[in-house]
Formats: C-alpha cells, structure tokens, sequence
C-alpha cells in the first residue's frame, strides 16, 4: 500500500502529517516505523487529522513510540496542515486528547490556545506541572553544555516518575530575559529540538520567579512566546502558544 504523507516542523520539532479522514489504522509498530530516521521517514511524532461531528477536525497525537499526548508544537501544525487541506481559513476549534482548543493564523504565526492550569508543584525547588503533558522544568547555568539526554533521561525514569513518566525541561535565562530551554521528551526518549508543552510549561513556572507574560522561549530549533493571565496563585488561564510551523516536503512511502 502507497501512504502519502507531509513532513512538517515546527521549530525544530518534526511530525509525519497524514489526512486521515477515510480513517485507517495505524498500530504503534507501524507509527514507530515511520518515524525511524533511518529505516523509515523520521520525525519526533506521527498525527493524524480527522473528521470530527463536533469540530473542526480532531488531531490523533503519537509519540514515535506510539504513545499518545497533547503536542503544542505538532498542534500548531495541525492547524497549518487542516487549512493547507482547504478544512478551516484562519482559524479554528479543534480536539486533542486533552480537550478541544482554539487557533488562529495571523502573519504565518499559528496563536495556540493552550487549556487552563491550576497548580504547580515545586519539588526541591524545580517545578512540575501538566500544560497537556506532564513537565519536570530545572532552572540551572551552562545549558549549552549540558548532557540533557543523560539528566533528563534520569529524572524521566526516577522513582517519582516510574508510573508515566515526564518530559524534562532545562532552562537557563539569557540576556533581555529570554529563556534557553531544551527537552528531554518522553515517548521520544530523547531531546527533541523544541517542545511546544514544554515551553508553556517553562513560562508558567517562570512566572513564580517574576516572569510576566509574554515570555520568549529560545530552543534549538527557533523561537516561541507564551502569552497568560494568572490570578497570583498558580493558577493560569488564556494561555497562548505562538511560534511558526513549515511544511517541509510531502512524499510518499510504501508500507
């Protein structure tokens, strides 16, 4: 069988898009598969845009492992493959795993309404919190020459963790007071060149430490803002993601 596909980034953060609307299966083998970089297309994750009653379109998340959870960035590249399909104009009401969302496109940008949260926990003074997907977020110095695939991997699978799992993010601020953040994902089981969860997550913490919204996340892969609002105690609502998303190239693969 011939699978046509796109390939997309969204600062560094690449996914198989597919149009699933004729609604084929796709096991975790197949979904790992796909995703290898060297046996298959290669990307972080695979998703798949459907047909939904209720919405816009209903975005279906894996993990190259097959594993499913909210993706911000792959989110934002949902939205840009659906109005790429001729599914929405500018924007739209979506369905993820974690619930429906809001988009917009506004000057190639794609502005992510990202949903409510309500707490952040501070443990050994780091911070974990849930913006779709779990985030393990350490402040520290020097994170160019961190060995965030050895640090993160550990905190990811320590006892504190063993039932699911976390993404860990490392943030370091720079000058203007821009954040460098890089990420160990799970379901990736490495770090990845961007994290879209992870970003909201890291501006959400920061803003403990005197961060006001709009916060500029610098990662590997390009630049992000996060916009929110905040009551003063933890507590956040009308999060935005913002940041860029590229089809790369579209192709075909026989599976």
């Amino acid at each position: 069988m011939i699978l046509p596909f796109y390939k997309y980034q969204g600062t560094g953060n690449d996914f198989i898009m597919i149009d699933n609307r004729m609604l084929r299966d796709y096991s975790n083998t197949l979904i790992s598969k796909l995703c290898d970089r060297r046996y298959g297309i290669g990307a972080d994750g695979l998703i798949l845009i459907q047909n939904h009653d209720k919405y816009d379109f209903e975005m279906i998340y894996h993990n190259a492992d097959g594993s499913q959870s909210l993706c911000g960035n792959g989110s934002r590249c949902a939205v840009h493959f659906a109005q790429y399909l001729g599914i929405i104009d500018h924007k739209t009401h979506f369905l993820t795993i974690d619930g429906p969302h809001e988009a917009s496109i506004e000057d190639d940008l794609i502005h992510l309404k990202m949903n409510n949260v309500s707490e952040i926990q501070i443990i050994n003074n780091d911070f974990f919190l849930y913006t779709g997907a779990p985030h393990y977020i350490k402040f520290i110095d020097n994170l160019k020459n961190l060995d965030v695939y050895k640090e993160g991997k550990a905190l990811r699978y320590s006892k504190a963790f063993q039932k699911e799992g976390t993404n860990v993010s490392f943030v370091e601020r720079k000058k203007g007071g821009m954040l460098f953040v890089r990420t160990y994902e799970r379901g990736v089981e490495d770090e990845t060149h961007s994290c879209g969860t992870g970003a909201t997550a890291v501006a959400l913490a920061a803003s403990t430490k005197g961060w006001e919204s709009p916060v500029d996340i610098k990662t590997k892969g390009g630049k992000l803002k996060v916009y929110f609002e905040s009551d003063g105690a933890n507590k956040f609502r009308n999060i935005y993601l913002m940041g860029p998303a590229v089809m790369v190239f579209k192709g075909e693969i026989e599976i």
